[in-house]
């Protein structure tokens, strides 16, 4: 694996394990999914370093995906699709880790945690370490 991508694999452990700890605070949810948000994006561009494409200066989760090729089944998509809204480019305090309906419920923030865990492990295994 290229130190490149052990790089971006290390910073996408770091916002799952930041979302983790943070998983059970109400006040907290939007910076949870934040975090679940920046830890797909990492895993995606780890990907897509290890396997030599020119890296992508976006933050679009879907656009990502599928420029690492990662297989995901509908249920996976439809929940990618969801935290993809997550990203604001200019992080107004007020905004931070929003959903288009407003701040993510713990149930919400509960299910994003699980499937960037079960994504991140996914990621690994395709990479072979």
């Amino acid at each position: 694996m290229k130190q490149t991508t052990k790089d971006w694999f290390i910073a996408a452990e770091d916002d799952l394990l930041a979302a983790k700890k943070l998983g059970d605070e109400d006040r907290l949810t939007n910076v949870v999914a934040f975090h679940c948000q920046q830890c797909l994006e990492k895993c995606f561009k780890a990907i897509i370093e290890e396997q030599g494409m020119p890296s992508i200066k976006s933050h679009d989760l879907l656009r990502l995906q599928l420029n690492a090729r990662i297989q995901l089944s509908e249920p996976e998509i439809i929940l990618l699709t969801i935290i993809n809204e997550v990203y604001i480019d200019a992080r107004y305090p007020g905004d931070l880790g929003l959903l288009p309906h407003g701040k993510p419920t713990k149930a919400e923030v509960k299910t994003f945690i699980e499937f960037c865990e079960s994504l991140f492990k996914k990621v690994l295994l395709q990479i072979g370490s």
